[in-house]
This record gives structure tokens, C-alpha cells and sequence, in this order.
């Protein structure tokens, strides 16, 4: 199954988007769309209605920011079958789960503008505000189960490199699956995975990460790419950034290779942490990552614990 619909707004976004800013009438939109002016302009205004950036000029229309548009053909042309795009979705979680047993491709992305209901590790509740990137990869390895640990870590570490290179930041990744800046929350990971025998079906990775919107609404303690260049960014180039480096990294991937950069990135390591779980509340020092992504801990007590799961803070 690959991504081949499109829809009438979508095909004025695209005439838009191939115009590169500049104005195009509503006459020369009526005529490619085969459609009356004012079916046009009602296009027009509910695109408008959903946030998405089409001004209305004196002789036409025009995208005010095209190189913030997520939609499919506007990726390279290897990736576009592999875009899913929706304006809003209750959880692009959700939706990459029932995709990815259509028999979406490996390495699909299912990306969302808005939220209803996103979601977070524990069941916590995700907000997705305007202007963040919210999206899922779908990742069909021929792997045992066990070894889905790695694909994450590979996520959240690509992530960060991704980010660190096009912006001169210092993004940090944090156990299990978050990455800081600055100490503040800017993405979090989440996975989750089917299998059939022996072997993993899927494992889809969501991703949601802090661009052009203010999270503190939601999330005091939370911050944005925006927040520390004073200016929006493009979200394709992040996401088209990260989708080459984590596709590149996931060719060869080693286990402790990969867990051996993780913790050159880490801001965990050497850090006083409390690890929650369900039902149950852990402190005490970070020491190390092993090679299966567990994370070793010296408690309070002194004793020495290894830690498979579970929300980690640094206190």
C-alpha cells in the first residue's frame, strides 16, 4: 500500500506550493482544477478555516510559507509514496497502527497538523499545538522482537544530530526516549509493535516534537526550536533531514555501535534521576546504558539496580 490519493485541496495546495510564493488567480486555479471560481474560493476558505497559511491577494491566492507544507508531494520524490498526511487525527498513533497493517511500506510516516487525543509513555496525555511536528514512522524490520529497543534509541539519537547540524544547538537525548534542550522537554518518543511468531510485524516510532509552537501552555517546563533561534523554522527540512540521517543509520545497525553514540549525546549519564513507573517510584544516580538499553542506577539505598522501563526525570 503506498499514498496516492489527493484531494481537491490538496491539488490547490500543490499548484500553490509549485508557484514558490507567487500569486495565482483564482481563474488559472479554476481552469487546472476542471471547477467554478467559487468552488475555488470555499476550497480556499476552509484550507484557511484549518490553519493553513494561503493568503488572498488582489489577483489570486498564494502559500505564505511553502516550505513549511508536510504534504506528500512536496518531499523528494523517493519518499513522496511513503507520506501520509492529515490535516487532524485523534492520535497519529492510531493511525499508523491501522496503516501499517494495510501493508504500508517500511519507513512510511503518518503526519498529523493537529492531535485530538496524542499520547504520551505511560498513557500521559500529549498536547500538540500549532507549529509542532506530529508524526509516526512505520518500521517493518525482519527483527525478533527483543531487539526493537535499538530502532528507538537509533530515533531519538538521529533526531538529535538532525537538529544539532542544521541549527548549531545542543540537543541532548534523555532516557528512555526524550530529547532537552537547554534541560527543557523539546521531543518525545513513544513505540509500539505487533509481531507474528517469532518475529516483529511492525514497530511504529511516534515522534512529536517542539518547532514553531509555544508548549509551555500545555507543558511549563517544555520548549521549542523557536523559543531559542527567536524564529520559525521549516518543518519538511527537519523531517526530511532526520528521515535520510535515521534511514542511513538504520542500514548497519550494531547495538552497541548505536548505544555507544546514544551516550556520547546523553545528558542522563551522571545525572540525578527519579524513574517512575507504574506503581512504583526509583531515585538515585544514573551510572550507564548497557547494551540493551537499560538504564544501571545506584538508589539511595546504595544497591545497584538495573532499570528496563519507565518515565525518567532529572532531579
Amino acid at each position: 500500500m503506498v499514498n496516492k490519493e489527493i484531494s481537491i485541496k490538496d491539488e490547490i495546495l500543490k499548484i500553490l506550493f509549485l508557484a514558490k510564493g507567487e500569486t495565482v488567480s483564482g481563474v488559472r486555479l479554476s481552469e487546472m482544477l476542471n471547477i467554478s471560481r467559487v468552488a475555488v474560493w470555499k476550497h480556499i476558505s476552509s484550507l484557511k478555516e484549518t490553519g493553513v497559511g494561503v493568503e488572498s491577494r488582489p489577483r489570486g491566492y498564494a502559500l505564505l510559507n511553502p516550505d513549511d507544507l508536510l504534504l506528500p508531494f512536496c518531499f523528494k520524490a523517493g519518499c513522496q509514496d511513503r507520506i501520509f498526511h492529515f490535516q487532524e487525527l485523534e492520535s497519529t498513533m492510531d493511525q499508523a497502527k491501522a496503516l501499517a497493517r494495510s501493508r504500508a511500506p517500511h519507513l512510511s510516516v503518518v503526519i498529523a497538523e493537529n492531535q485530538t487525543t496524542g499520547r504520551g509513555r505511560l498513557l500521559r496525555k500529549w498536547f500538540s499545538s500549532k507549529g509542532g511536528l506530529w508524526f509516526t514512522l512505520i518500521l517493518k524490520p525482519q527483527i525478533p522482537p527483543v531487539l526493537s529497543y535499538v530502532y528507538n534509541f537509533a530515533a531519538s539519537f538521529c533526531l538529535s544530530r538532525t537538529l544539532n547540524r542544521l541549527f548549531d544547538i545542543d540537543v541532548k537525548v534523555k532516557w528512555p526516549n526524550d530529547l532537552l534542550l537547554n534541560g527543557q522537554k523539546l521531543a518525545g518518543l513513544l513505540s509500539e509493535m505487533e509481531t507474528k511468531g517469532d518475529m516483529t510485524e511492525f514497530l511504529n516510532i511516534g515522534i512529536g516534537l517542539n518547532v514553531n509552537n509555544d508548549p509551555r501552555q500545555y507543558e511549563p517546563k517544555a520548549i521549542s526550536i523557536k523559543d531559542v533561534l527567536n524564529r520559525e523554522v521549516s518543518r519538511r527540512f527537519i523531517l526530511e533531514a532526520f528521515l535520510a540521517d535515521f534511514e542511513d543509520q538504520i542500514q548497519t545497525l550494531d547495538a552497541a555501535t548505536l548505544i555507544g553514540l546514544w551516550k556520547k549525546q546523553t545528558s542522563t549519564i551522571g545525572s540525578r534521576v527519579r524513574i517512575e513507573t507504574f506503581g512504583k517510584t526509583v531515585e538515585g544516580l544514573a551510572l550507564d546504558v548497557d547494551e540493551t538499553g537499560a538504564l544501571i542506577l545506584r538508589d539511595n539505598s546504595g544497591e545497584i539496580q538495573t532499570i528496563i522501563y519507565g518515565d525518567c526525570f532529572h532531579t
